[in-house]
């Protein structure tokens, strides 16, 4: 009144219909950190805040006519659609005058060229022309060469990185130097990474060394303005535990019953809290406000409960992001974020690329450092002797502590059953200790034929194609794509849509639209029914975490390399492992046990010898000996172990004295 505008009839809807005023009530206590007896008039008078009918909503305001006609008026006025929202790519202008297509190409052609010298192989040009076209077809050659600039950058600075995932699909990402999977010696499947008919953005995984991944994503923002690149979100949902701890909190349950009812629920269950496992808990399940925490908790499940920051997936836009998205400061300082998780972003096809930390990457590059600092060569990833056979004959014995991806307790009992003396047997090593493997009955079949106890049977040439490499057992996502292809007539796009499906691990049911697809178009091509339901059932396996080939193959990578630095410079191996912890599976004392197993003289930590890190030392017999350092004494902190280093140097040459003067007691 006051300003002159006038009334709108508005509902302030909250929930859809009142039977969820209680869970409305319980949410507004957790949002306030109180309890439903606590609450007061912050809770709701009443559950009128519901969608209603046109009818009612009329009812509701008789006498308020205009008020509602004024609000009718203002909706259909509302005409904006996420739709309208036009991102663009952002261009770098090198000064060529040459559009992004022909920059990707020349580097591209010249990265082929540095890679297979002036005789590049037919097959994989022919691949680069098609992968080139869909490229330009689809308009995505700047997104690809952001990602050649950032992978340049690293390398700039030292950083190691490697791709994976399903760019590693790509011969153009192979010739860029984003991954480290040869087409020559693979035959991924490219459709997985990009393809026309599914006319949706690439994404591109590229993992960084973990201590100096900030380096990378700071340069993006720098680079790209802060203004315009933001790190994509991730919604935390309820589970079921989550959701009982904070339901039973806003009714006032006690901790020993909240923690109670929590101990009932195993892993990431998505179902609530059983009333008998709450009765063995010892927890009444009939006591109202439990029966009433238990029946509030399931409704709850798959809510959102918080904003969380993804893992490295960047979103950079050709002009400012807020004017596309909502976007909020990280916790963590100086980043940024985009309140939008990747299904949202990939919905609106925003671009993301993936700059992932992996503890691995500063292992090797520590153990390069140290061999080339104590005389060695300069070893980088692409530098390591391929295919060494005392490296094989390690592995074969399950001689793998430390080894990435390969030193669980599972992987290295597979080992020696498998007997890799290949790198795609490594391929093969990496995805097959999974659970969807196992589910879905892959591996004894597999080891059988490997070990020539079973014959491999292929029911047509097509599939035999498809599957020869892993003896007629469909390891990976890829093949189960191309089996659906060529067995069962689906396109590339439906190809995709069930590779999704294999992908959803965490919902349930998704793969079992395709089954009558798949059984039925492997029957009407002439394959029998038994055999079809059969790959059908291995497939399924995949919904619960089925592997990727192009994941395992750049994985396997990493394993031979770590693999080789622990055979050929155990010393420098263990060394790096120790700079580079916390990671894997083993604590530091396992470790050094496990170099002195492997004839590594290991020296203590001494005041007068020991840095904060640990570092090689001449040996006997010419081999290098490791100096454990001061970050694996119990109490010293860097500081400390600067202070001793600093009075070493300033000619202390008594270790009691440094002591005593450090304040560190004796390691």
């Amino acid at each position: 009144a006051a300003v002159g505008a006038p009334l709108v009839a508005v509902g302030d809807v909250l929930y859809h219909a009142p039977d969820r005023r209680r869970l409305q009530d319980v949410l507004t206590c957790v949002r306030l950190g109180t309890t439903i007896d606590r609450a007061g008039t912050a809770l709701e008078a009443n559950a009128e805040r519901h969608l209603k009918s046109a009818s009612a909503r009329a009812a509701a305001f008789a006498g308020r006519e205009a008020a509602l006609a004024r609000s009718v008026a203002i909706a259909e006025r509302c005409r904006f659609s996420l739709d309208e929202l036009r991102y663009e790519y952002p261009l770098e202008d090198d000064g060529s005058g040459r559009t992004p297509q022909e920059r990707l190409a020349v580097a591209v052609w010249a990265g082929a060229a540095e890679r297979y010298g002036a005789a590049i192989p037919d097959a994989i040009a022919a691949q680069l022309d098609r992968e080139l076209a869909i490229i330009a077809a689809l308009d995505y050659a700047a997104y690809f060469l952001t990602v050649y600039a950032i992978v340049r950058f690293a390398r700039s600075r030292d950083i190691l990185c490697q791709g994976r995932g399903s760019a590693a699909n790509s011969a153009v990402c192979y010739m860029l130097g984003i991954t480290a999977v040869d087409p020559a010696q693979s035959d991924l499947l490219f459709e997985r990474f990009i393809s026309v008919e599914r006319g949706e953005p690439p994404d591109i995984d590229v993992d960084f060394e973990h201590e100096r991944r900030e380096e990378v994503i700071q340069h993006v923002y720098d680079h790209y303005g802060r203004e315009k690149a933001g790190l994509a979100a991730t919604v935390i949902r309820y589970r079921a535990r989550s959701a009982v701890r904070d339901v039973g909190a806003a009714l006032g349950l006690s901790p020993d019953i909240l923690g109670a009812l929590a101990g009932t629920v195993w892993g990431w269950s998505a179902s609530g809290v059983d009333p008998d496992r709450a009765r063995e808990a010892g927890v009444d399940p009939d006591d109202p406000r439990v029966a009433m925490t238990l029946a509030l908790s399931a409704e709850l499940i798959g809510f959102p409960r918080h904003l969380s920051q993804h893992v490295g997936g960047f979103v950079i836009a050709r002009d400012r992001l807020d004017e596309l998205c909502p976007i909020e400061n990280a916790a963590m300082a100086d980043r940024t974020v985009v309140c939008w998780d990747k299904d949202d972003l990939e919905a609106l096809g925003l671009l993301k690329i993936d700059l992932l930390a992996l503890g691995m990457l500063t292992a090797l590059r520590k153990g390069f450092d140290l061999i080339a600092r104590h005389g060695g060569p300069r070893y980088g990833l692409a530098d390591i002797p391929k295919e060494d056979p005392a490296v094989y004959d390690m592995l074969c014995r399950g001689d793998a502590i430390g080894v990435f991806q390969v030193e669980s307790r599972a992987q290295m009992n597979m080992l020696p059953r498998l007997k890799p003396r290949s790198l795609y047997d490594l391929v093969i090593e990496v995805a097959i200790v999974r659970p969807g493997p196992i589910q879905g009955d892959m591996v004894h079949p597999y080891l059988r034929r490997r070990e020539g106890k079973e014959q491999v049977d292929y029911p047509s040439p097509a599939l035999k194609a498809v599957l020869k490499k892993t003896l007629g057992v469909p390891l990976f996502q890829e093949q189960a794509m191309k089996i659906a292809i060529v067995a069962a007539g689906f396109t590339p796009a439906e190809a995709d849509g069930l590779r999704r499906a294999m992908a959803t691990f965490r919902k349930v049911g998704l793969i079992e639209r395709y089954y009558t697809q798949m059984v039925e178009g492997m029957v009407a091509r002439k394959y029998d029914r038994a055999f079809a339901e059969r790959c059908f059932k291995q497939i399924e396996g995949f919904g619960s975490y089925g592997f990727p080939e192009s994941h395992a193959a750049s994985f396997a990578q990493l394993v031979y390399v770590s693999a080789w630095m622990k055979r050929r410079h155990p010393a420098a191996f263990t060394a790096a492992l120790l700079n580079s912890q916390p990671m894997g599976f083993y604590a530091p004392a396992q470790l050094v046990r496990d170099a002195r197993d492997h004839g590594v003289v290991v020296r203590p930590i001494d005041v007068n010898a020991s840095d904060w890190d640990c570092d090689l030392e001449p040996g006997p017999d010419g081999a290098p000996a490791l100096r454990l350092g001061f970050r694996l004494a119990k109490g010293v902190w860097r500081d400390d172990a600067r202070k001793i280093v600093d009075a070493r140097g300033n000619g202390y040459g008594d270790p009691y004295a440094l002591r005593r003067r450090s304040g560190v007691a004796a390691a």
